[in-house]
This record gives structure tokens, sequence and C-alpha cells, in this order.
């Protein structure tokens, strides 16, 4: 659209503001010119290089390592905008469940006196003394 602006200000011998209304774009659109691509670059080489270097390092390990390390100050979500548009998410590993075991059944004594069991009591008097059993 700002080359269409740009055609009509040209062949008309119009000013921009007239040749932005017939093309129905605002000036500010037509004068916006985007810094930051070279930037945005710079981020994406790193974070390949950095995702490339070590697999486990997700988007917080990289900027930590960009920022304080190697001292660019630029900011998180700038990077993390880059680091989406790359696809470099890592994969979100399931929590490893843990089987239930099934109790077994108790097994029976085959003869009198082959299994014994241990049980204690415990209670308290009126006067506040406790008492144990085994």
């Amino acid at each position: 659209r700002k080359e269409i602006a740009q055609k009509v200000a040209d062949s008309r011998n119009v000013t921009i503001k007239l040749a932005c209304l017939a093309s129905n774009i605002s000036q500010t659109c037509y004068c916006y010119h985007a810094t930051l691509r070279l930037e945005n670059e710079a981020i994406a080489d790193w974070l390949i290089k950095l995702t490339y270097d070590e697999t486990d390092w997700g988007l917080g390990l990289c900027f930590d390592y960009v920022r304080n390390v190697k001292g660019f100050k630029w900011y998180h979500k700038r990077m993390c905008n880059v680091y989406c548009e790359l696809a470099l998410n890592l994969r979100i590993r399931p929590c490893r469940r843990i089987n239930k075991r099934k109790p077994e059944p108790l097994k029976q004594s085959l003869r009198e006196n082959q299994v014994w069991s241990i049980d204690f009591m415990h209670d308290q008097l009126s006067d506040g003394r406790k008492h144990r059993l085994f």
C-alpha cells in the first residue's frame, strides 16, 4: 500500500498527504520504517545457535545466557516472540505415573502357631494417666 501512495505522489505531482488520502492509508503508516528487523535477525541467530548447542535449553535459559553472559539488553518478550516464530519450543514431557500396586491377599496359615500377629492398644484413665497394652 505504501508503494501505491508513492506512485500516486510521483505520477500526479501531489503531496504525500493527498497521495495517502487517495490510496486510503494513514501518513504514519506511510512513514513507518521497521528498524528492529536486523536486531530480530540477530536474536534469531543467537537462539538457533544456543538451542543447537544445548538441546535441553528453553527460552528462560537462553534469555539468561544472552542477557547475563553475552551482555545484550534485549527484552524478554521480544525474545519470546522470536523464539515462538522459530518454533524452538521444547517438547512438554508427560509426567511419569507410578504404577499402583494391588495388595496381595493375606495368606492363611496351614497349622497352628505358624503365624503370630502383634497389636498395640492404648487408653486413658479418668485421672489422665495413659495405659498402653502390648
